[in-house]
């Protein structure tokens, strides 16, 4: 497997934008997988992510194998704690939330990941991670503990964001959570891709073709479907 963050920052020298699809363990119907793995094979995702706030099934190895039988995409972890690395994966976004301030997601999780990390080739992409508010309390917003930043307070977030990239992020995750009723807004999204020279991934809420077009056109390099897909396998088909 190359690169793969090399290959993000490829893309988005080129312009080139990029799509992953974020399937949640716990969802996963293991009889209709073959299926989904189909679709995303016919689909434009260039990624799959595996993960999710509070993941319970001890699956997750199985699964990256089934997925890896019959798609060549890479496949990188979005773990909610450390209990869900698989050494199958391709590479891990290693998150921490620098949108709330419990010291659980800003360190802690991190610290005890890493004897688990060092058993495995994973390749480890540390990522800022920002909850953004988007009408309703989200997986996210629960497990961790913290509150998402205002959408409209969009001066702060290109605050937030460059302080994660100082501090040695090599990607920003702007997410809305997972059945987020309203996305990241596409004025955010402009303002944070202006402010920051690493790449940005936009998630949560993003329900359509058009919606995923729009993500990109204000900045976006690469976008994360789940529940649309989850709920849709042929999303990309309408």
């Amino acid at each position: 497997m190359k690169n793969i963050y090399q290959e993000i920052l490829d893309s988005k020298k080129k312009n080139k934008k990029l799509l992953a699809i974020l399937i949640d363990p716990d969802k996963v119907q293991f009889e209709k997988l073959d299926k989904l793995i189909e679709k995303i094979n016919q689909s434009f995702a260039t990624h799959i992510f595996v993960g999710g706030s509070l993941v319970e099934t001890n699956q997750i190895d199985v699964i990256i194998q089934k997925i890896k039988q019959n798609c060549k995409l890479p496949i990188l972890l979005f773990p909610g704690s450390p209990s869900q690395i698989s050494k199958n994966a391709d590479g891990i976004l290693f998150l921490n939330l620098i949108s709330g301030r419990n010291p659980d997601y800003l360190i802690e999780h991190q610290v005890n990941a890493i004897p688990i990390l060092e058993k495995t080739a994973l390749e480890v992409i540390s990522t800022g991670y920002v909850l953004i508010e988007s009408g309703k309390e989200t997986a996210v917003e629960r497990v961790s503990q913290t509150k998402p930043i205002d959408r409209n307070k969009i001066d702060y977030v290109c605050q937030t964001v460059k302080a994660g990239e100082y501090m040695g992020n090599k990607l920003i995750y702007l997410e809305a959570g997972s059945g987020a009723e309203k996305a990241v807004p596409l004025e955010m999204i402009e303002a944070v891709s202006k402010k920051i020279a690493i790449p940005l991934i936009v998630g949560g809420g993003i329900r359509s073709k058009v919606e995923i077009e729009n993500a990109f056109k204000a900045g976006a390099d690469l976008v994360v479907i789940g529940t649309a897909f989850e709920d849709n396998p042929n999303f990309f088909e309408a």
